[in-house]
């Protein structure tokens, strides 16, 4: 039902999301304004510039802890704005 409908994508969204409050702690939780993940991009807008060059240095390893823990190849690439 989850494919009929394309609900995978959202799904997706959803386990991002709590995967992120999970793994990444208070603090950059707390830095975390606004995240998407659209046609396998997850966009992530941070507030703090400091966090945000640090974070942009780790893509690659937010997307293969991501693409781990939901079990497949959903995310593409790691947009830190």
């Amino acid at each position: 039902m989850v494919d009929a409908m394309k609900w995978k994508e959202r799904l997706n969204e959803t386990k991002v999301r709590q995967l992120w409050h999970e793994k990444m702690g208070a603090t950059i939780n707390s830095y975390t304004k606004e995240m998407n993940l659209r046609k396998g991009k997850l966009f992530i807008t941070i507030t703090s510039s400091s966090l945000k060059q640090e974070l942009s240095y780790d893509r690659e390893k937010i997307k293969a802890l991501m693409n781990a823990e939901l079990g497949g190849e959903f995310i593409n690439d790691v947009i830190i704005r």
